[in-house]
């Protein structure tokens, strides 16, 4: 079996992902505001803070081991011989950036990539843990994630490891394919969300003594819009950066997968006003913008093989996934999740992958060391769902496991009056809005 190996980039390339690579603060900026204004006002700056706090640690910790785990394709691994077959399990390069130098221009835009990418993962489960979540525990945990959880996985699909491997080791397609991080970034943060709102347990207030849920609106919807503008721009960034290094698309792509990012976004976001609509007799603002963000996680997998007409499918079915996967998890699961962090990117972003098997077309591309596999789409199909199942199946126990050890040595909640206090005042010392009266505990349950 011949290494799969990083696609080679031409000086329009580089200074084209390069160019990608500088709008995805964007999306980090974006986030942060929409977690924050689908928060309470007493914790808006400690959750400003904390989107700080993490991004930082998340870009140190990759910086310490996790870009050395994940590596690049081509590059040293460790590997495992498994029935006959050379699988690469975890990527074997220098701690602290070593294996990044000026001659290597792919291996600088990878890691410049990558770590605004981990701090975007790190930003998502920030929106399940609001107003609950120790801002230094949040830190801890973002250890965990950029530190290990997402520079594995993130191997498996970028560094050439066993999933991308699917294709040349058991012909399935061009093995596991996702070119802007539905699975790796989105998927892993959101898992990641939904195992922070079951250690931390839902918020005071927040269900009934008949474990029915109360609605508890968030503090500032401006935020929040304001927010899934610049999730736009950042994504426009992400998915050209993550398409042109990771499945080595051509440049002149580049417009076409704008366009099948913009045309999902809105997509979603306009599925989510007609059934919300539908159901509550007028629009939901909250859930047509988390829909809106919904579209742009479900796009990024597919975003370069994909037809405007599939982006637009795929966007209409992320949009309704997001609405009543938000009730689903609130209502049978017990997941209070302030944010809609565990609707919107993981179950976003699994769609996204899923949307990739069933609507990607590879003619005369190679991916993952394949080229055109379009004789066998069911290949693809199943590679896909092997992801899917990687996805459920390991990294969400792993997630869960780390996150309820460190609860055990750490806990990560809030004590009861910090709570009632409000994170802003019983951690920061102050509030984000000083001028004026946030409202109480009481007020919340009228």
């Amino acid at each position: 079996m011949t290494p799969l190996a990083a696609p080679a980039l031409s000086e329009t390339g580089m200074t084209l992902c390069a160019l990608s690579i500088l709008l995805i603060p964007f999306a980090i900026a974006g986030l942060s505001l929409i977690n924050t204004g689908l928060g309470r006002s007493r914790s808006a700056a400690h959750l400003m803070l904390s989107s700080l706090c993490v991004i930082a640690v998340a870009a140190l910790a990759y910086f310490v081991c996790g870009f050395a785990w994940q590596g690049i394709a081509g590059q040293p691994s460790h590997v495992f011989t498994v029935g006959g077959r050379k699988w690469n399990w975890i990527a074997a390069a220098p701690l602290f950036f070593r294996g990044v130098g000026p001659n290597d221009a792919v291996a600088s835009l990878v890691a410049w990539l990558e770590v605004f990418s981990v701090g975007l993962a790190a930003l998502i489960p920030l929106g399940s843990g609001s107003d609950r979540w120790r801002l230094g525990a949040s830190c801890v945990s973002t250890l965990l994630l950029a530190g290990w959880t997402y520079p594995l996985f993130a191997h498996w699909v970028w560094g050439g490891g066993w999933l991308a491997q699917l294709g040349v080791n058991y012909g399935l397609g061009h093995g596991f394919v996702d070119a802007g991080g539905s699975s790796s970034v989105q998927a892993v943060g959101g898992l990641t969300a939904l195992t922070i709102a079951w250690i931390l347990g839902p918020r005071k207030g927040k269900y009934s003594p008949n474990s029915l849920p109360t609605a508890i609106p968030g503090h500032n919807v401006v935020y929040v819009l304001f927010g899934c503008l610049l999730a736009l721009v950042g994504w426009l960034g992400l998915n050209s950066a993550g398409a042109i290094l990771f499945t080595g698309a051509e440049s002149s792509r580049v417009p076409m997968i704008a366009i099948n990012t913009i045309l999902a976004a809105a997509a979603s976001a306009l599925s989510a006003v007609v059934i919300t609509r539908a159901r509550f007799g007028k629009p939901d603002a909250s859930l047509s913008a988390n829909s809106w963000v919904g579209g742009l996680v479900a796009s990024s997998a597919a975003c370069a093989f994909i037809t405007p007409e599939a982006a637009v499918v795929t966007g209409i079915i992320a949009g309704a996934l997001v609405v009543f996967a938000v009730e689903w998890f609130d209502l049978r699961l017990v997941a209070d999740d302030p944010g809609g962090a565990i609707s919107v990117h993981a179950v976003g972003g699994i769609w996204g992958v899923v949307a990739l098997g069933l609507f990607a077309h590879f003619a005369g591309q190679t991916v993952n060391g394949v080229t055109n596999s379009l004789h066998d789409p069911s290949g693809q199909w199943l590679a896909q769902l092997v992801g899917v199942a990687t996805l459920l199946g390991l990294i969400l126990p792993m997630t869960y496991g780390l996150n309820w050890l460190l609860d055990r040595f750490y806990p990560q909640r809030v004590a009861v009056e910090g709570e009632l206090q409000g994170m802003d005042l019983f951690e920061l010392g102050a509030g984000a809005y000083p001028e004026f009266v946030t409202h109480s505990e009481d007020f919340i349950e009228r």
